[in-house]
């Protein structure tokens, strides 16, 4: 197959040029053919390379090599880029990049018209930046008309009237001798003075002494009997343990030792109760006492009564034994007289 390249015939198969089928027996190079574009290209055939052999070892694409092949630069994205794919298409060949650089300078030479914007890049302008200048310029324009009406109608309105003769006005009498001089105002009440804090739950008294939390209110008559409403923790039903602690609403709720290790922790849902068994030195502790109801063995007692509460004093109080009648005081005897010795005016005259 022969190749015609700037008036220089070259034949080659396969990658393999055959002296005995053209006129000359060198490869091609960089300064065969008309331009840079026909020489690569030259070489290329020469090599047997295909275009997409190219494309693929360089990531250019197919048709930007056909065009610098070609020499057809306005279809190159700027000459930067196309110098950039020169040294590419070279490397690739194992020619010499710098003198195919040179030799594309020759052959496109450089002017000075500025790069060019990329293929397929249109310039275009955002309509919405001229109204935000017009909508600026408006702006502008308002507030420097309103200045100038504010000036205007300032410089029209009339001087305030100024008294002339001074000796119109009232005289402020005058006292010969000392003058009273009145108690001093109290100061004024600083505006910026925070009130008091009140901690929630207390009150105070009357003379200022603060009261503890209020006591809660019971949820059901007193003696109401218990209704299993959720699960039941604690004691198993049976033994003794009389006193059961149901949530009227999700509440923490701890029972701790006498040593003070925890016994029983959980956050107690709504309906869920726990039955306290009768150990030594156990205390219950709550977030909110009015969140429970206790119930004994004569149904409900009432809340909790406080944050902290021993197990013991959950209990029903026994009533006091009656005091034994007082018994009935003897009678006292009366003593007798005692005996009356005869004296010697009462003997009997001795005859």
């Amino acid at each position: 197959m022969a190749l015609d390249t700037g008036g220089v015939t070259f034949l080659y198969r396969t990658g393999e040029y055959d002296p005995s089928e053209g006129t000359r027996s060198e490869a091609p190079g960089l300064h065969d053919g008309s331009d840079i574009g026909a020489a690569l290209k030259a070489v290329r055939q020469f090599q047997g390379v295909s275009l997409q052999d190219i494309a693929d070892a360089t990531r250019i694409r197919q048709n930007y090599l056909a065009a610098l092949e070609d020499m057809r630069i306005d279809e190159l994205p700027s000459r930067p880029f196309a110098i950039g794919y020169v040294k590419a298409y070279a490397r690739h060949l194992g020619l010499d990049q710098d003198e195919a650089v040179e030799r594309f300078k020759l052959d496109s030479p450089e002017h000075d018209d500025g790069l060019r914007a990329p293929v397929g890049v249109r310039k275009q302008h955002d309509p919405r930046l001229g109204l935000v200048l017009i909508a600026a310029v408006l702006v502008i324009a308002a507030f420097a008309l309103w200045n100038v009406a504010q000036r205007t109608l300032s410089a029209q309105a009339p001087a305030p009237a100024v008294v002339a003769d001074q000796e119109a006005l009232p005289a402020t009498p005058q006292q010969d001798g000392p003058i009273t001089v009145g108690a001093a105002a109290p100061p004024p009440v600083e505006s910026t003075t925070p009130e008091p804090y009140v901690t929630p739950g207390l009150a105070n008294n009357a003379d200022g002494s603060s009261v503890g939390p209020a006591t809660p209110a019971p949820s059901m008559p007193v003696g109401s009997p218990f209704k299993s409403k959720g699960q039941i923790y604690g004691a198993p039903a049976g033994r003794a343990a009389p006193i059961i602690v149901q949530a009227r609403k999700a509440a923490a709720f701890e029972v701790r030792g006498a040593d003070g290790s925890p016994y029983f922790v959980r956050v107690l849902q709504a309906g869920e109760a726990y039955r306290v068994p009768m150990l030594a030195g156990l205390s219950l502790t709550v977030s909110d006492p009015g969140d429970f109801d206790v119930f004994g063995p004569e149904g409900y007692i009432g809340p909790l009564p406080g944050p902290v509460t021993k197990g013991a004093a959950l209990l029903p109080k026994a009533p006091p034994a009656p005091k034994p009648a007082p018994k009935p005081a003897a009678k006292a005897q009366t003593p007798l007289p005692a005996p009356v010795a005869p004296t010697a005016t009462d003997a009997p005259p001795v005859q």
